[in-house]
């Protein structure tokens, strides 16, 4: 007889309605009418995450994240379904291959969380063979790839027996070097990392690369930073991007902190990303001219090693650009 993995169960507590959500947080009546009932993009978060938010208030940089608002109904030509013009670079329905010696494999649509910005919150991802046969061809059909990367969604969102046969299946392919993984679970589900998924990935042959999203520093706490370091233990890099988000980062102290706390953890600042011009997002844009300028503070403030890349993507370029 199966069980269900401990960090499934975690997984079934998370917020699925705004409702719940906001008796939880002890939010007026009065703030309500500020809610998006009926989201197209449904209210996900793990109660880890709901637990950190102040009470009361719809001003807290974690709910601002994931509660839905009424200004995604805001529209401007600029933003769009698919910012970053994922559709055009499809080898395989699952395979995403936009820079040269790495290409993206959409594992799932699953994720351990809906964050309101999320540029695929639009995305077809559709069913299809779960297998990812027809993408594993493409893959080993093309000897420039040397680095997959998982993502979704959210790699870690696949059980471990399916994570495994899909590491598997890459680690076939003799061209292929790295894998890294696009995550923002340990951040809601730390449980996550557990003591299979460590063998596993202690046990498969090409580099393993874990890249986790955290945007705030009240996303972590000591058993965020213990469940990566058991990636750390492995020899795993594991790096750190965030996205620029109004009223959740955009100001000095709050990115000093984030990136001290995970330079304290051994993990290393990778990206801040400009917001991708989703609809829906467009309450959430920083102007580049005032990231500029974080920019500047930051790099006045920390150590370089602490300061990470500001980039944008850019449709059709072949690389993430670099702001400043």
């Amino acid at each position: 007889m199966s069980t269900i993995a401990p960090w499934r169960m975690i997984q079934r507590q998370n917020f699925t309605h705004w409702k719940a959500l906001l008796a939880y947080l002890e939010i007026p009546e009065s703030l309500i009418s500020e809610i998006l009932p009926n989201p197209r993009f449904s209210l996900n978060l793990p109660r880890r995450l709901a637990e950190k938010i102040a009470k009361g208030t719809l001003d807290d940089p974690i709910l601002r994240q994931f509660l839905p608002s009424l200004k995604e109904l805001q529209t401007s030509p600029e933003y769009s379904e698919d910012p970053v013009a994922d559709k055009r670079f499809r080898p395989a329905p699952k395979l995403l291959h936009k820079y040269h010696g790495r290409a993206l494999l959409l594992c799932t649509s699953a994720c351990a969380m809906h964050c309101r910005y999320c540029f695929r919150q639009h995305f077809e991802y559709g069913t299809g063979d779960k297998l990812f046969q027809k993408e594993l061809e493409a893959i080993a059909a093309d000897p420039t790839l040397s680095e997959i990367l998982l993502s979704g969604g959210d790699p870690l969102s696949l059980s471990n027996a399916d994570l495994k046969q899909l590491i598997d299946s890459i680690a076939n392919i003799p061209h292929v070097k790295r894998i890294r993984f696009h995550t923002r679970f340990p951040i809601g589900i730390p449980e996550r990392i557990d003591e299979e998924l460590l063998s596993i990935l202690a046990n498969t042959r090409p580099r393993v690369i874990f890249v986790i999203h955290c945007n705030h520093p009240k996303e972590l706490d000591a058993a965020v930073i213990a469940s990566l370091k058991q990636l750390q233990r492995l020899a795993i890099p594991v790096l750190c991007q965030s996205v620029l988000l109004r009223g959740v980062n955009d100001d000095l102290d709050t990115l000093s902190d984030l990136y001290e706390n995970l330079i304290n953890a051994g993990i290393l600042p990778y990206y801040l990303h400009q917001l991708d011009k989703v609809q829906g997002g467009m309450h959430f844009e920083v102007s580049i001219e005032k990231g500029k300028v974080l920019m500047q503070q930051l790099s006045a403030r920390l150590p370089g090693y602490a300061v990470p890349r500001y980039v944008q993507e850019i449709p059709h370029q072949r690389a993430k650009l670099p702001i400043c």
